[in-house]
């Protein structure tokens, strides 16, 4: 490729990073943030009640008013419409005698006005002869019909409510009208009173929301605060700290989760150190051997050759068990990265199972103990999985049965099959383990009060190997009886698996002892 076909190349585009959460700016915290949202609710509701309050209050009075003054006018023209309407000189002088006569002054005032509008008597002594100054009494003898005014008086531009009633005479000619007045000064001041006591209830109400939010608030906040202080104290490194727990709810249950975590921090520390001081411990003793072995043997051990043959035996051994750790500590970082992979095939688990015994027999009847292996050999014991790992648990398995359980000096194997299940148990007849320990045995660098020697994640490692191939690992125990570790696996389909075993026939036990049937354990 030349170089100006390298111009022309695009490069291609990094791709488009995505945004981060928006983090919405919270003035004064959860307190600030409920305050605003709850007040501005409550000030909403108030507010609509205030407003329907003073409409309702307002129509209430004003309608009280109205309903007076039209029925007062009402009857006076109905009484003057059937009795003093004949001629004008009756009704005038009728109206000098109803003027002289009213007696609430101090309430309304009683008007008479002729057909022109202007009125003729007045209670408050207006000068005869002028015009009404509000619309009612024109729209009343125009329309021959009851009106309303309400609103401010041109002349004391006061507030007031006005009606008039027309007067017919009998033949139905237009007379005049009766007209009654008031100020609307009192009924507004009862309703502004009202309606400030309205406000102020409200006020009061506001303040109670805001006394009993405010205690509410700090009932959360407080403890919310402390668990946020508990909170760093653990990042800080207080593993083991723990909350008060005050009241029984969802704070309450927070608590307990935090002091759950604390607690579970503080173990899986306690657990770390000891692991990290037990590993160092094993990997110091291996190291120690081969390092004091091999400065014997530069240094001119090597003339025996017994001692040499004993040192290079040593140094064998105990790299055995250093590469062993090392792979147990892989499988560990594996597994807590996620990284564990299987390499899924279809095979006879009870092979790997009987090549896990043999390699320990040999071993075991050396130290004393006696192993025991019983299997189903008409059973077909296919699983799909990795056969490598499977035999890494069995070995795993036993060795642990050999370390905890030796004082028993027996080790009982069993494999069976249970209907789509295949079932395999590891039994020693040790000490057993502490009722207490049991539920933690199966987690990664628990140790428990035993005292031998290991990493503490060699069980949760085999647990994880027995999850990824779907089966269960149970561990049974009782103290000073000896424990019993359970493997259940799911069977290969019947078709797969008969598939094979149709083709390949069952390799015999036999074939895996170099000693006679009856002398195998």
């Amino acid at each position: 490729m030349t170089m100006n076909n390298r111009k022309h190349i695009k490069k291609p585009e990094a791709p488009p990073q995505p945004m981060p959460p928006k983090v919405l700016h919270s003035p004064g915290g959860i307190r600030g943030r409920w305050m605003m949202n709850s007040l501005s609710f409550v000030l909403v509701i108030l507010a609509a009640v205030v407003i329907l309050v003073s409409v309702g209050i307002s129509g209430y009075f004003y309608a009280n008013v109205r309903n007076n003054l039209v029925s007062r006018a009402t009857t006076v023209a109905d009484t003057f419409r059937k009795y003093f309407t004949e001629s004008y000189d009756q009704f005038y002088t009728q109206a000098e005698a109803a003027i002289a006569t009213f007696q609430e002054q101090d309430k309304m005032e009683q008007q008479f006005v002729n057909s022109s509008g202007r009125i003729l008597l007045s209670t408050s002594g207006l000068t005869s002869g002028s015009m009404a100054s509000t619309e009612d009494v024109s729209k009343s003898l125009s329309t021959q019909t009851t009106q309303v005014f309400t609103g401010r008086d041109p002349t004391s531009d006061e507030r007031v409510m006005s009606v008039t009633v027309p007067l017919l005479s009998s033949r139905g000619d237009m007379i005049g009208g009766v007209r009654f007045i008031t100020s609307l000064r009192v009924v507004e001041r009862q309703i502004w009173i009202i309606i400030g006591i309205a406000i102020l209830a409200c006020l009061i109400f506001l303040m109670l929301v805001v006394a009993s939010n405010s205690y509410f608030i700090k009932s959360i906040v407080d403890p919310i605060l402390k668990v946020n202080t508990t909170a760093k104290e653990i990042a800080a490194g207080r593993y083991g700290v723990r909350l008060q727990k005050t009241y029984d709810d969802e704070i309450g249950e927070l608590c307990d989760t935090i002091n759950y975590m604390s607690d579970e921090i503080s173990r899986a520390e306690r657990m770390k150190n000891d692991f990290i001081s037990s590993v160092s411990h094993e990997l110091r003793t291996p190291l120690t051997a081969i390092g004091g072995w091999s400065e014997t043997l530069l240094a001119g051990g090597g003339e025996d050759p017994e001692e040499v043959m004993q040192g290079l035996t040593i140094i064998q051994k105990e790299a055995g068990r250093l590469t062993r750790m090392v792979e147990e500590l892989l499988d560990f970082a594996r597994i807590e990265s996620g990284r564990m992979k299987l390499e899924v095939e279809l095979f006879d688990l009870s092979i790997e199972l009987y090549e896990a015994v043999y390699m320990y027999e040999n071993l075991l009847r050396k130290s004393g103990i006696h192993l025991s292996y019983d299997e189903d050999v008409e059973a077909n014991y296919y699983i799909n999985g990795d056969r490598h790992r499977m035999k890494q648990v069995f070995l795993n398995i036993l060795d642990n049965a050999a370390k905890y359980g030796a004082d028993g000096k027996k080790i009982d194997i069993t494999l069976r099959r249970d209907g789509g299940k295949i079932v395999a148990a590891v039994r020693d007849y040790g000490q057993g383990i502490p009722e207490a320990e049991l539920p933690f045995v199966k987690e990664k660098f628990y140790k428990g009060s035993s005292k031998q020697r290991g990493s503490g994640i060699g069980l949760a490692v085999t647990e994880e190997i027995v999850s990824l191939h779907s089966g269960t690992l149970e561990i049974a125990s009782t103290q000073g009886a000896g424990t019993t570790v359970t493997i259940t696996l799911p069977a290969a389909e019947a078709e797969e698996a008969l598939g094979i075993t149709g083709a390949i026939p069952k390799v015999p036990e036999s074939a895996y002892s170099p000693e006679p049937e009856g002398e195998k354990q």
